[in-house]
Parts: structure tokens; sequence; C-alpha cells
């Protein structure tokens, strides 16, 4: 079958191992099913892979890609929860042991994709498998921080850092459909402008003083922005944290996190369950991930080129 693969990792130059073309069909141990790949997204996850992030290299080659929308063994449109791991207090806590699609097993950017039975979620028919594939790593991270971590009530203001990734745009859209105020961050005038049009009420340049401090910031960044996350916080606010895209390692000061009695809370990923209500909540509300561009898998590098540039707003999907 076709796939896209990891065949070495570098860290300053990941697209030299990005290889495309043939690869033996996945494996099926007891339990699991295979899933026909109708539409797969891209995350930065991918790009870390071939920069030798969270991959050892004797797992490769391996298949490259965590989330996919597809067709089951029955026929049934679902989409594959990326999360593989053994549920946890009733599948509201992910394992600790746990690995996502394409770390110990091969990912999605393939015709076909072996996955648990029970990490299969519903596909609800208003929504396209383009969007479907947009859901399992993104879109499920930003509606756990947003809906789970956060602790907010509607009405509440939440800053969205670096807006124009996939979960900061998706943030952006959740936020604004669950009826919060949303402020967004971003270098870009252009990417400012499309969160205005996503739904953010207002936007600032990366690091600008904000009219007053929020409830809550979502990060995405990391160190670029961290003293900026820390500083807009008011006393007892949250920093939700689920990624560093430029930077894993921030100078944080103290005193303003214990003397104003802020949280720092991580999160990443969501449970099975919380995709199939994320889905719902799609198909509820008529929000729909933002997507930066469609392309046939056959044509994946010039996707995982435009994410390594920096030059997209919202998600790139490939197409089978």
């Amino acid at each position: 079958m076709f796939a896209v693969t990891a065949t070495q990792t570098d860290p300053d130059d990941p697209l030299k191992g990005l290889t495309l073309g043939e690869h033996p069909e996945p494996a099926v141990p007891e339990g699991w099913t295979t899933v026909t790949v109708r539409a797969a997204a891209l995350n930065h996850h991918d790009l870390w892979t071939l920069k030798g992030v969270g991959i050892s290299q004797d797992r490769l080659p391996i298949v490259l890609g965590c989330d996919a929308a597809g067709v089951d063994e029955d026929g049934n449109e679902v989409i594959v929860h990326s999360v593989i791991g053994t549920p946890v207090n009733g599948d509201e806590t992910l394992d600790p042991a746990r690995s996502l699609l394409s770390e110990k097993y091969d990912g999605t950017f393939a015709e076909k994709v072996a996955v648990p039975r029970r990490n299969l979620v519903p596909k609800p028919a208003a929504i396209s498998f383009e969007e479907a594939a947009c859901l399992p790593t993104a879109w499920l991270t930003a509606y756990r921080m947003l809906f789970d971590k956060a602790g907010l009530e509607p009405g509440s203001t939440i800053l969205v850092q670096g807006a124009g990734g996939g979960v900061a745009t998706a943030l952006i859209a959740l936020g604004r459909a669950g009826g919060f105020r949303v402020w967004a961050t971003s270098r870009s005038q252009e990417k400012r402008e499309r969160a205005l049009a996503l739904g953010a009420d207002r936007v600032f340049e990366t690091g600008e003083r904000l009219p007053e401090r929020v409830d809550a910031v979502m990060e995405t960044v990391g160190q670029a922005t961290w003293k900026h996350s820390l500083s807009s916080l008011r006393p007892g606010g949250r920093i939700v944290t689920c990624g560093a895209t430029s930077g894993m390692v921030a100078e944080t000061q103290l005193a303003q996190v214990y003397f104003l009695q802020k949280s720092i809370i991580g999160s990443t990923m969501g449970t099975r369950e919380q995709l199939a209500r994320l889905a719902v909540f799609l198909e509820q509300t008529g929000v729909r991930p933002v997507i930066d561009r469609v392309l046939p898998l056959t044509e994946a590098a010039e996707g995982f080129s435009a994410m390594h540039r920096g030059e997209i707003f919202g998600k790139v999907v490939f197409t089978l």
C-alpha cells in the first residue's frame, strides 16, 4: 500500500527523512481492526518525529500520522482516536503509559491503519471526512483544554497564544461557540485578521500589553510567549499548556505563581469519550475545523514543507 513514512531523523533538516512509497499493509493484533483511510491530518507531532523527538531509531521506518477518518471493516464511517493505551478511571484519565499512533505503531498516512476496536468513534454524517480527520489531535486537545482543564464558565475571557496553528484555531472556534470571550495573539497581521474572522473578539501582536488580565491563557507556543502568558493572567487564573512549538524551556517568575495563586495546568490530547462528544458538539453547533489546504497523500511533502515554514493557518489535510 502507499504510505508516508519516517525513514531517518534529523533535528536540523527534518524533511530529509520524509519518504513516500510502498509500505507493507498493517498487521492486526487481536482486538484490533483496520480502517480504510479517506482523510488524514498533519500535526506538529509529525515534524517532531522527523526531528527525532519521541521516537527511537529502532522503530524506523514508521508510518507517520496521528489523525484519520475513514471506513471500518463493516462499512461504518468512523473517526480514529489516536491514543493507544488502556482506559483508566472509566476512560476519563489517559493511560500514563500511552502512545500515539506513529510512535510505537504505524500511523495514519497510509491507505489503511490498524487500531484497537475501542478507538473507533462514529463520524456524524454532517461532518466531512476532511473535517473529521482534523479532530483526533488538535481539536480534541483544544476541547479538553477549554472545557475540561480551564475550569471556566461561559462569559469568561481566554487568551489564545499563537493564532494560526491547528490547536489555536480550534481554541478560537470552540471558545466562541462555547460562549467565551476570546482574545488571540500572533506576530502576523494576516493571521490576526483571520483570527477575527474565525471568531476572536480581539487580537493583539505577540507580547503586546493587554487592556486587562484574562481568566485563562491557552498556551501552545511555549518559550516565546510564556512570560507574556504569565503576566497576562489574573490572580487565581490558569495557564493551560499543551505544547511548546517555540521551545520547551521557559523562565518562570515563581512569585507571580504563588503570591497571585496562579495555576499552571498541563493537558494533552483527550479521551475517546471526549472525542465522541467533540464530534457531537460540531454536529450541533455547526462549527467546523479551519482547513488551510487539502492535498492528495502523494503530495504530502508540500504540506510538511508549509508547516515547517510556519506558513499555514488551520489544518493541512491529506486525502486518499
